[in-house]
């Protein structure tokens, strides 16, 4: 009989303790520990799950198999690289790092440890994602809008990173062709880095994305509209709906997609834990989290150069 996989999770903030719940209920793994610099926090956590609760990742070693890493963006890099130089396998919560330099250093130091190296770009887990990719041929043109309120967390970085970066993973995911022009304007509110911002995609098909992101929204928002001949798609990610609008003769027709709808969270922690079990690529890869922070950075550098 194989034995569980241990697992733990760094980070037990919001998401990290859903992380845990999620791992704590999932057939074939074993919840060992879960880590917080908020030793209180982690306690708590630690006594509802039955596992170790511990202040250090370091602590880790030994303890786990594998761990989902959520701290601030800022920290990824370097836990992440400690953890993976260990042979542990890593689910890293997007953006994979905030430096291109820091995400290949990653991805190599996985590659050699010959372990999985996961990033959190849970949309690609969306039930709704998946039933508009079925209906896609060649995207024209594509509006995404990303709102949420404010979060008193993650804004240690800009809502590029933070908020935007989740559609510019799914935006390559559907486009699959090279980028050739990024204009952006962002607007900083409430953190000092940005948290509004609009960016134009062109990409050598002939494509082109509009893209807006807000972390000072009074709600929360998550749509995307895909336009191509004679069709076009619109997804409500929050509700996993997809309704689909295309010419028939003189008349434009509406149907609403069936949808299988899942919980996407579970379903990436599920993919991470069989990737490891089955030693097979991970479905969103550090190499697919670098192309998104490669992106992101583009806007980035566009919206400070049309600040100046």
């Amino acid at each position: 009989m194989q034995k569980p996989l241990r697992v733990g999770v760094i980070g037990v903030g919001h998401l990290g303790s859903r992380h845990a719940e999620i791992y704590a209920a999932m057939p074939g793994v074993r919840l060992t520990a879960v880590c917080d610099v908020d030793a209180a926090r982690a306690v708590r956590l630690a006594r509802t799950l039955r596992c170790r609760s511990l202040t250090d990742y370091r602590q880790v070693a030994g303890l786990v198999d594998a761990v989902s890493l959520a701290v601030p963006t800022t920290l990824h890099a370097a836990i992440g690289q400690a953890l993976l130089s260990r042979g542990i396998h890593v689910l890293v919560e997007k953006p994979i790092a905030t430096t291109l330099a820091d995400a290949n250093r990653l991805m190599r130091t996985a590659a050699r440890r010959r372990v999985v190296l996961q990033v959190g770009h849970v949309e690609r887990f969306n039930a709704a994602i998946h039933t508009a990719i079925e209906r896609l041929r060649r995207p024209r043109f594509i509006e995404v809008h990303r709102l949420s309120p404010y979060p008193f967390r993650g804004t240690d970085v800009s809502v590029v990173l933070d908020v935007m970066i989740h559609d510019l993973d799914l935006l390559l995911a559907l486009v699959r062709s090279p980028v050739r022009r990024v204009e952006a304007v962002g607007v900083c509110a409430l953190s000092r880095s940005e948290d509004i911002a609009n960016a134009r995609v062109q990409f050598a098909s002939g494509c082109i994305a509009n893209l807006t992101a807000s972390r000072i929204s009074d709600e929360s928002i998550r749509r995307l509209r895909v336009f191509q001949e004679d069709s076009y798609l619109s997804i409500d990610a929050m509700a996993q709906t997809v309704e689909l609008a295309h010419k028939t003769g003189r008349t434009i027709r509406r149907v609403h997609l069936p949808v299988n709808r899942r919980a996407p969270l579970q379903d990436e922690l599920a993919a991470f834990v069989r990737s490891i079990v089955t030693k097979h690529p991970p479905l969103v890869s550090g190499a697919n989290g670098r192309a998104a922070l490669a992106l992101a950075l583009h806007i980035e550098r566009a919206m400070r150069r049309h600040r100046r």
